[in-house]
């Protein structure tokens, strides 16, 4: 039960981790990596940005190898909350969002949706200054009002 916790809490910590490192290193000293994901057409396959996936992958395989040396520990859970956060991630942002690849394109899930409006309006700014809306799971909830008619 203990390390179905910890993989939770690493899970959802990882929304703060990943919000403190779009704004401060993706639109810091970062950019060179993460500017061509603010043009508005994907230029090939891959873009500079998804050098991001092997950063973020680095601590997660070495706490699984750590947390396996000689047995199970909670170093092992803490990666694995790494890697589901990795795995939502991909899901969200790059298959749901951008629709780098075509598996959810007609949903109507207002949450979702929510998730979707936040990402176009962080993708507005072209530039690494003036941005909004950081996260990926948990966004202002704004986002997820229903426009009025």
């Amino acid at each position: 039960m203990i390390f179905a916790l910890i993989t939770l809490g690493v899970f959802l910590f990882m929304e703060c981790v990943t919000w403190c490192t779009h704004k401060f290193v993706m639109h810091g000293f970062g950019w060179f990596l993460h500017a061509d994901h603010h043009q508005p057409k994907y230029q090939g396959v891959f873009e500079k940005n998804d050098a991001y996936f092997i950063v973020f992958a680095i601590p997660s395989i070495l706490l699984f190898y750590f947390g396996t040396y000689t047995e199970y520990t909670f170093l092992f859970f803490i990666g694995l909350g790494i890697l589901f956060y990795g795995i939502a991630y991909f899901l969200v942002h790059d298959v749901l969002i951008h629709q780098r690849f075509k598996w959810f394109k007609h949903t109507n899930n207002r949450y979702l949706r929510g998730l979707r409006k936040a990402h176009k309006m962080h993708h507005k700014h072209l530039g690494k200054e003036e941005g909004e809306c950081f996260g990926m799971l948990f966004v202002p909830f704004k986002y997820f009002k229903k426009p009025k008619i």
